[in-house]
């Protein structure tokens, strides 16, 4: 029996700068994800930056889609992880990249359409979420 595909999208929000979103598809390539969304990218898409930096990884930047917001982005996801470096005081589920790549395994073997979310590089994910 062979294990499932895991293909989360990527849903970067708000990255800043094409080169950030060149070498976010260049690392997705690496590990075989090719799902890219952008939410309202501040340098626009598509983004020549983007291309010089992502080294070859020009079919995840070819099939990347840009969102205005980020509802739009995750839409047709299922179950959605938010990542933060810091501490949070919320009652909500925590993962670690470990429990969290577990799970997703999990759902990948339901066919659950999954997608890991990063903010802004500079500070995150709003408090919107």
């Amino acid at each position: 029996m062979s294990s499932p595909k895991i293909n989360p999208a990527i849903i970067l929000v708000e990255p800043q700068m094409g080169e950030n979103i060149g070498a976010a598809a260049r690392a997705m390539l690496n590990f075989g994800l090719s799902d890219l969304r952008l939410v309202n990218p501040r340098d626009g898409w598509p983004n020549e930056k983007a291309v010089a930096m992502a080294a070859s990884a020009d079919s995840v930047l070819e099939n990347a889609r840009a969102f205005p917001s980020v509802e739009e982005a995750i839409s047709d996801l299922q179950h959605v992880y938010a990542t933060t470096a810091r501490p949070r005081d919320m009652i909500k589920h925590v993962a670690t990249p470990k429990a969290a790549a577990l799970e997703m395994h999990e759902y990948a073997s339901q066919e659950t359409a999954i997608g890991i979310l990063f903010g802004k590089e500079s500070s995150g994910l709003a408090s919107m979420m």
